[in-house]
């Protein structure tokens, strides 16, 4: 960020997440940020307010309270002899980690099932969660909202698929890449809308007067050769309301 400020952009886009759009944000007063968090972003020091942010920064909040609560909902109805669900956080994106460890485990004991924490912050914890996984004898695996685990998809899709364990995704991309479900904000769509804002500060449109665009669009993807490979059938009642089936 320090770099890109030497340099004099135009504007600066982090449709990464929290940290980047922080650090843009500690990084200057003055550039344009039109960011894209799973958090809220008055409580991340973005912007006043979403209405009107007031300063330097505006962009896209994909933060919405009920939907880890509805995908572990949607867990349960894929999977309902599951009792014993792991949860895997990564401990170092901490404004996450402490909504998924308010919201989930309170969802849980109104589902009656059990829930079981697993950290990981590297590739080489990821593995070891499984490890972990394997030994407590998990029934099903719930992977935390987080770009660590979104950037891993190709492991824990291996991972879950070698000890046949069936796992629940924030986003398309898990689902797509062998994930048995997913349900979350569309990623794209966020992209699309900082685009959007990008363009318009370059034609001359100040972040202040952007309102922060909230989350609107939630997708249910439902991987059925992952469902088939797992053993599982999946009830009618859940495909008929998936947005996307992988067949």
């Amino acid at each position: 960020m320090a770099d890109l400020v030497h340099r004099r952009v135009a504007v600066i886009a982090t449709p990464g997440g929290n940290y980047a759009s922080q650090a843009a944000k500690a990084a200057t007063t003055t550039i344009p940020i039109v960011f894209g968090v799973g958090d809220d972003p008055v409580r991340l020091g973005l912007v006043a307010n979403l209405a009107r942010p007031g300063g330097n920064a505006t962009g896209f909040n994909m933060s919405v309270a009920e939907i880890p609560t509805k995908r572990l909902e949607l867990l349960h109805a894929l999977v309902p002899k599951a009792v014993r669900i792991a949860m895997l956080v990564n401990p170092e994106n901490v404004p996450v980690a402490e909504r998924m460890l308010h919201d989930v485990p309170q969802a849980a004991r109104a589902l009656g099932l059990q829930i079981q924490i697993l950290n990981a912050s590297t590739k080489d914890e990821i593995e070891a969660a499984f490890v972990t996984l394997v030994r407590d004898q998990i029934d099903a695996l719930f992977v935390g909202p987080d770009t660590l685990f979104i950037s891993q998809r190709d492991q824990l899709v291996t991972l879950t698929a070698r000890y046949r364990i069936p796992a629940t995704f924030s986003t398309r991309e898990e689902a797509e890449a062998g994930g048995l479900m997913s349900y979350g904000t569309d990623i794209q769509a966020m992209w699309h809308q900082v685009g959007i804002y990008a363009g318009q500060i370059l034609k001359g449109a100040k972040p202040a007067d952007l309102p922060v665009m909230q989350s609107t669009k939630f997708e249910l993807v439902i991987n059925l050769k992952t469902a088939k490979t797992l053993g599982l059938t999946i009830p009618a009642g859940v495909l008929s309301i998936a947005d996307k089936v992988i067949e």
